[in-house]
């Protein structure tokens, strides 16, 4: 004969249980994933126009080329991630991995070797300038007010304008030599 006593759970007891349990199963699920906010970059990336369709809707648009591993991207993310919010209706923003090869052309086209790299269209999709580097809110906040009010870029360090009349009608016969870089390049 086995002595052994088995204990019934009332009715409350097991309604008891069955909440701790599932507490304990959402604050488990809440510190593996909780903590863990979404990356601003890939966040935009996914919800970003595609480069052509951006370019051709009559709005002005911010092309960022950018890394995951990019300390200064990262960086970088929330403040474009705010501007997005702020001009959502009236800026398009395209965020284009270059670890991605889908977008060599577009790295090659652009000369794109540093990151994060802006380019700058107004709202014609013609090319107004771009930009190099760590930005902060405001200083990307003045560029983005300059290209939606189709005044001149602000001058900020690695801002720089380009003169699309001069970069489609020069007439370069030389040989200049060039430097095999990518933004894949920094060691």
């Amino acid at each position: 004969m086995q002595n052994s006593k088995l204990v019934e759970l009332g009715k409350w007891q097991r309604v008891f249980l069955l909440i701790i349990s599932i507490f304990i199963a959402l604050a488990l699920l809440f510190i593996r994933n909780g903590f863990q906010q979404e990356n601003p970059l890939e966040l935009l990336a996914r919800n970003s126009l595609k480069p052509e369709i951006a370019l051709n809707n009559n709005r002005p648009t911010i092309i960022e080329f950018y890394a995951d591993w990019c300390e200064a991207c990262q960086e970088m993310g929330p403040s474009i991630l705010s501007l997005k919010e702020r001009y959502d209706n009236s800026i398009d923003f395209v965020l284009l991995n270059v670890d991605n090869d889908k977008w060599l052309d577009l790295i090659d086209t652009y000369n794109v070797n540093g990151i994060p790299k802006l380019e700058l269209f107004n709202d014609l999709g013609h090319l107004k300038g771009e930009s190099i580097g760590l930005k902060d809110f405001n200083q990307l906040d003045q560029i983005a007010l300059s290209l939606l009010n189709q005044r001149e870029l602000p001058q900020i360090n690695g801002v720089e304008y380009i003169d699309t009349n001069k970069v489609l009608f020069s007439n370069l016969n030389e040989n200049i030599p060039t430097r095999n870089i990518s933004p894949r390049s920094h060691g």
